[in-house]
């Protein structure tokens, strides 16, 4: 197989696989223990919560300054922040219309239970309006509401104006959450440049382990809790800390960064040989968000005159791993709300297909993935003009 859903997850590094099996083998690390072996794995976790904030940009050690929050998964870190980062009980919140499904299923469940929620629209390439937020910014004066924007989307790669967003969050005096889940170690985020209040990150997205996210959380910010029953993290988030996930999360995040300019240039020039690829062979085309900035490695692309279902059954048989949107709800596979509220015609939105790429991928994969694609929709196409005269 050929894996090509990067935006879902990542395959772990081999240096992160062991350090992790390593922590592992060390036998229990409970750091809340006041035995030697718990003040051990305390240690331990420390040490690697430092070094992710070293490489955020952001000083930890500070008491009363920046911190992260572990906990399980991105959702877990999404819903932390929509939940306990706005000043007033139920104070306004404000999402996109194109945010992950942890970020827009909180918002509906919130607003069921009677909080003010807003969501902004999206221009016709997939950036978040931001003459439309600043109005509904307008509208909520007076309270403090939370904004979630995600810094680039999962479906179709788009990098969102998140510092032209935080200079209207700051000055309405609104709180600023950015799922920075997809942008991390694939383009530059810095915490002390970036001024956000809090930011999700989640590493099995840059080769990294699964079960383990943080939410990084500003200086001098509160954070209410929404799980109870221990005093671990300050009691923001209780739970036993998985010892060897943080160490195993430290490590990918400090390789990401380390080989993030040369793996971004690969990965550019991987995807435009990918799309240059398809766009020759197949007539009609259409990618998603092309105009804009976006992620490296990703091409949301839609084939004329094919169902999506009927594209991935085909592809995977071809041996091409990869996705008609998030995997949160691909399951299901409903029309992606992200081309949805981007206005795409109805074909484009029931044809949309997801490839991503990651510093693992070579280019004879690309260009065999390329080359297997065109072949399947050829075929598929071929298919169904048959079925059609048929029919006639």
């Amino acid at each position: 197989m050929i894996y090509l859903d990067n935006n879902a997850t990542t395959a772990m590094d081999p240096a992160v696989i062991d350090v992790i099996a390593d922590a592992l083998r060390r036998g229990p690390a409970n750091a809340s223990s006041q035995h030697r072996i718990g003040r051990n794995a305390n240690s331990r976790l420390d040490d690697a919560v430092q070094r992710i904030g070293k490489c955020l940009g952001s000083d930890l050690s500070i008491p009363g300054g920046p911190r992260v929050v572990l906990t399980s998964c991105g959702t877990e870190a999404n819903n932390l922040a929509l939940s306990g980062l706005s000043k007033q009980p139920d104070g306004p919140l404000i999402v996109s219309e194109i945010e992950h499904a942890s970020v827009l299923g909180l918002a509906q469940q919130h607003r069921r239970l009677g909080r003010e929620v807003y969501r902004v629209p999206v221009t016709a390439g997939g950036s978040v309006c931001c003459n439309a937020l600043a109005e509904i910014l307008q509208q909520t004066e007076g309270k403090t509401a939370c904004v979630s924007i995600m810094s680039a989307n999962n479906e179709t790669g788009v990098l969102q104006p998140i510092t032209e967003i935080a200079e209207l969050c700051r000055a309405a005096g609104a709180r600023l959450h950015v799922d920075a889940t997809q942008s991390i170690g694939k383009v530059s985020v810095n915490a002390e440049s970036l001024p956000v209040d809090a930011f999700t990150i989640t590493p099995h997205k840059f080769h990294g382990p699964a079960g383990v996210a943080a939410l990084w959380v500003g200086p001098g910010m509160e954070l209410k809790p929404i799980l109870f029953g221990g005093e671990q993290q300050l009691l923001t988030r209780p739970g036993t800390e998985p010892v060897a996930l943080v160490v195993g999360m430290a490590l990918a995040l400090e390789l990401a960064v380390e080989k993030q300019s040369e793996t971004c240039q690969r990965l550019v020039r991987l995807r435009d040989q990918f799309e240059t690829t398809l766009r020759g062979e197949i007539a009609g085309l259409l990618i998603h968000g092309e105009s804009e900035n976006r992620l490296p490695g990703t091409a949301c692309v839609s084939f004329p005159g094919v169902a999506r279902q009927s594209m991935l059954m085909q592809l995977d048989l071809a041996g091409i791993a990869c996705s008609s949107g998030s995997a949160c709800s691909s399951g299901s596979s409903p029309p992606s709300h992200v081309l949805t509220a981007m206005g795409c015609p109805d074909w484009a939105v029931k044809s949309a297909i997801r490839f991503g790429a990651s510093r693992f991928s070579t280019a004879d994969d690309i260009a065999a993935a390329a080359e297997r694609i065109c072949r399947v929709y050829k075929r598929l196409r071929s298919r169904e003009n048959v079925e059609n005269r048929g029919e006639n």
